[in-house]
């Protein structure tokens, strides 16, 4: 029995130690190559090891991360993903792509200087193309549960959220855009994946109407979809979303 309480104790403090020891620098650096080009990203591998399969987290920066040294985009949610990934319910395996300069997670023309089509064509972006391939190469390379795949992301990563649950409803179990938009044309194509919507209301640089006019649009056709506005949060309702009891425990509920 003293033994027994021994060995406890001891994989408790190890498990400890190794919790405080998990950093940044516990995501992975990675560079996904396809016949298209290439994208760095971050991979944190699940916390426990288990023979099941796991799920997917899939995190989209916004427009101020981008960049190609693979590191800007842990700037907002690493600390949250490394924290609430060592609780038990949410081991899974957890990539943020980086979006290239002069790039989108979409279609939408929202920098004046992007030359990535007139802003009106109803295609996935390049970069969102290459995020959607990697999920892909995962799934089949990875322990991971090709049913419970999540998505989010924020800002220009809100609109990616949107946009690549729109073209590829078939891969997400769940989404949750933080102060993006949508195109409600081709979110029709969504409305069965569900989705947590979050913004600020006095958001002066994505207007809180493009989550609001998702919301309406998307729960007119199914109710297992929720929207959070957050009253006189500005555009950094992400700071909000970390703060959501339930933000993970909502995503991890569903599957395909």
């Amino acid at each position: 029995m003293r033994s027994t309480k021994i060995l406890l104790a001891l994989i408790l403090i190890t498990s400890l130690s190794y919790s405080q020891d998990r950093d940044s620098s516990s995501y992975g650096r990675f560079n996904f190559t396809s016949n298209n080009g290439s994208m760095p990203y971050r991979m944190l591998s699940p916390y426990y090891k288990t023979d099941e399969k796991v799920p997917l987290f899939v995190f989209l920066h916004g427009s101020g991360e981008r960049g190609d040294e693979n590191q800007k985009q842990l700037i907002h949610g690493s600390k949250f993903f490394l924290s609430e990934t060592e609780k038990e319910e949410f081991n899974c395996y957890v990539i943020i792509p980086q979006c290239a300069k002069n790039n989108r997670w979409s279609y939408h023309k929202q920098d004046s200087w992007i030359d990535e089509g007139d802003g009106k064509e109803k295609k996935v972006s390049n970069y969102g193309n290459f995020v959607i391939e990697l999920i892909e190469s995962l799934i089949k390379e990875k322990d991971i549960d090709p049913d419970r795949v999540y998505i989010s992301g924020l800002s220009m990563g809100g609109y990616g959220t949107f946009d690549l649950v729109s073209h590829r409803p078939d891969l997400f179990a769940a989404a949750a855009p933080i102060c993006g938009g949508a195109d409600l044309e081709l979110l029709n194509n969504a409305v069965g994946v569900p989705f947590w919507i979050f913004h600020g209301d006095s958001d002066r640089v994505v207007p809180v109407e493009k989550s609001r006019d998702a919301f309406k649009f998307l729960i007119k056709e199914r109710d297992h979809h929720k929207y959070t506005e957050y009253k006189g949060v500005y555009h950094n309702s992400w700071n909000n979303v970390f703060e959501e009891e339930d933000y993970f425990k909502w995503l991890f509920s569903k599957s395909r």
